[in-house]
């Protein structure tokens, strides 16, 4: 029998405008995010993430109080993150935050770690980048032994030593589902497969096929580590409307927007529409009408043997009424027709 495969919505929370152009406060945007994901819930999405941001074209910077909100008024959506920006956060405080979280959500939180693609809490928070790696890791060590949910002795050199230390609450359910999010580096898979971590691929250029080395060295790396297969997550870009064309117009300017802004500060050249037409048409941007994308789901999850992909539906200053049509037709048209064409190619010949 195929193994079951999960479907999910990514948002970073960030910054709309409204219809007429308008940039929407910071407050609206976050309650838009909650209704986004009650949305989601109704239509039976599997899980919901929000991304941690500390810059002024994101809202959401502790996303574990936006997920409670959304906790408060869902049913059966798993609540994480994409991502907890581990490297300057305390693996202790983000424990105590998501076992909470995990509380009022009756057993629905999840965490992915990461490093994150701004480096804007380093400054922010204290810590300086000449310390990236070295951050990440020893906190990524000591956050898998912290999830155990056993007495914790740990000495390293990033923050104070513990010794035989517990960290409440425990959560009901024994352990948080943790993963580790990647965007494409040999080493940071490894590190995953070795800390016992299921492995999310953020897919957000080129081909998704490229990514496939990665899934072969995850699987070869758990095993020379001695453990189980663990399952591998996809997060990827895109959008739905009713018609290829009318997907690709409407989020065109905002993607604009979005890429320049952050061209500007990386020194990219402008984002220009053949750029971003040939994402869509070749790249890992799933945008279109229902059938295309879900086609274009499909072949991502078959070429890298995924157990759960998530639709990073959020992009640039994408109004909040195309977000939920989005969201709409990726549950209720999308979802369907990806399970059909997973169910098809499965099938004895």
């Amino acid at each position: 029998m195929a193994t079951r495969v999960e479907f999910g919505l990514d948002s970073f929370g960030d910054v709309t405008v409204d219809e007429a152009g308008r940039r929407l406060p910071y407050g609206q945007v976050i309650r838009n995010v909650v209704d986004q994901a009650v949305l989601a819930d109704r239509l039976g999405v599997d899980a919901f993430g929000l991304g941690e941001h500390h810059r002024d074209d994101f809202a959401v910077s502790a996303p574990e109080i936006v997920l409670a909100a959304i906790a408060a008024r869902t049913e059966r959506i798993r609540l994480g993150t994409a991502v907890t920006v581990l490297s300057s956060d305390d693996p202790v405080r983000v424990f105590e935050r998501f076992a909470t979280l995990d509380a009022l959500a009756r057993g629905r939180a999840e965490i992915i770690l990461g490093r994150g693609s701004f480096v804007e809490s380093f400054p922010l928070f204290g810590y300086d980048l000449a310390d990236y790696d070295r951050l990440f890791n020893e906190k990524a060590e000591l956050m898998a032994r912290l999830l155990t949910e056993e007495p914790v002795t740990w000495q390293g050199t990033v923050r104070a030593p513990l010794e035989r230390q517990h960290v409440y609450p425990k959560t009901e359910s024994g352990r948080i589902p943790t993963w580790i999010g990647v965007g494409g580096t040999p080493e940071s898979v490894v590190r995953a497969a070795r800390l016992g971590f299921p492995l999310v691929l953020a897919v957000i250029g080129g081909d998704p096929a490229r990514f496939a080395p990665l899934v072969e060295l995850y699987h070869r790396a758990l095993a020379e580590y001695g453990r189980d297969p663990l399952p591998v997550a996809v997060h990827a870009p895109g959008f739905v409307a009713e018609t290829d064309q009318e997907a690709a117009d409407l989020l065109w300017p905002h993607v604009r927007t979005m890429f320049n802004r952050i061209g500007r500060e990386r020194g990219w050249g402008p984002m220009t529409r053949e750029r971003f037409d040939a994402n869509i048409a070749e790249g890992s941007w799933h945008v279109g009408s229902p059938e295309t994308v879900a086609r274009k789901i499909a072949a991502t999850i078959r070429v890298l043997g995924v157990q759960r992909f998530s639709l990073k539906y959020s992009n640039g200053t994408l109004p909040h009424e195309h977000q939920m049509s989005s969201i709409e037709l990726y549950a209720t048209r999308v979802l369907p027709r990806v399970r059909e064409l997973l169910a098809a190619s499965a099938s004895p010949s």
